[in-house]
């Protein structure tokens, strides 16, 4: 059992280690290596990036799910992992490429996703989610881009605290449109493949996900649940790289296409400070 005065020094270094994450990438600063003591597993992960949420000016639009990069010597006690999605950090896809920022001499990349929104809210409290009770909330489905990003350019190689702390290595979501007939889709049909600079990068598809995404919906469901931070209607949930992560640098042209679905073209570019802190194009 872990001492009072351990948890303190945990939850005191887990302050400092946020506040630092958060000013790196609002200043569009990036970071040598993890800015603190490495968390020994995800709970510890977790505590910091709690901590940088209320840092962060801006609501919390939705959740990233993602699988758990390798971590040698950290305890992993869940392959999936969970990050916050900001309101201002949501794109909505157009006709012409989305232009979306990343932070030079940081982590930044492209990962084709299926977006699920939420209908209506999650009860509070609840831990233990079945497939039929998580698809009662489910508003719809969308194609969509998660931007990954952090001031680390060796977020992944850290591991999955590294990942974990930081916002789930999350710097927003492009959205697509809507999937008419996801209820009574296979998955497998769903295809994806993402392009950079004309390059094929990866094929998936909804069956890539572990699962399928309704699996990181449940996932999320309950790990909110338990953070006191339950999913509410309106919410988008991201729920995994459907053809991996894809490594993307400023001035690069990402197509995902989603074969029938629809596509989505984004520009990556040089993050910048923005007047209200957050960063910008």
């Amino acid at each position: 059992m872990t001492s009072p005065a351990a948890r303190a020094a945990t939850y005191a270094e887990a302050q400092v280690v946020a506040r630092r994450l958060v000013e790196a990438r609002l200043a569009a600063r990036p970071l040598a290596d993890f800015p603190g003591p490495l968390p020994a597993g995800l709970a510890e992960a977790y505590q910091v990036q709690d901590a940088a949420i209320p840092l962060w000016p801006d609501a919390i639009a939705g959740w990233k799910v993602g699988r758990v990069p390798a971590s040698p010597g950290q305890e992993v006690s869940s392959q999936r992992l969970a990050g916050p999605i900001f309101a201002r950090q949501v794109r909505q896809a157009g006709a012409a490429p989305t232009p979306f920022p990343v932070l030079v001499g940081g982590f930044a990349a492209v990962e084709a996703e299926f977006v699920i929104r939420l209908g209506a809210d999650a009860p509070a409290g609840k831990l233990d989610w079945t497939l039929e009770e998580a698809d009662a909330l489910v508003g719809g489905w969308h194609i969509g881009v998660e931007t990954a990003g952090s001031p680390m350019a060796d977020v992944n190689r850290i591991g999955g605290v590294a990942v974990a702390g930081d916002f789930g290595n999350n710097a927003g979501v492009i959205l697509g449109s809507e999937i008419a007939d996801w209820r009574t889709r296979a998955p497998a049909t769903m295809t994806c493949e993402v392009l950079i600079e004309g390059r094929s990068m990866g094929l998936g598809s909804a069956a890539s996900i572990p699962g399928g995404p309704m699996e990181s919906l449940v996932f999320l469901l309950g790990h909110c649940a338990a953070r006191d931070l339950p999913l509410r209607a309106g919410a988008l949930v991201a729920t995994g790289a459907a053809t991996g992560v894809h490594d993307i640098v400023a001035g690069q042209t990402a197509r995902v296409s989603f074969g029938d679905l629809g596509e989505i073209v984004c520009r990556a570019e040089p993050a910048q400070v923005g007047a209200l802190g957050e960063i910008v194009t």
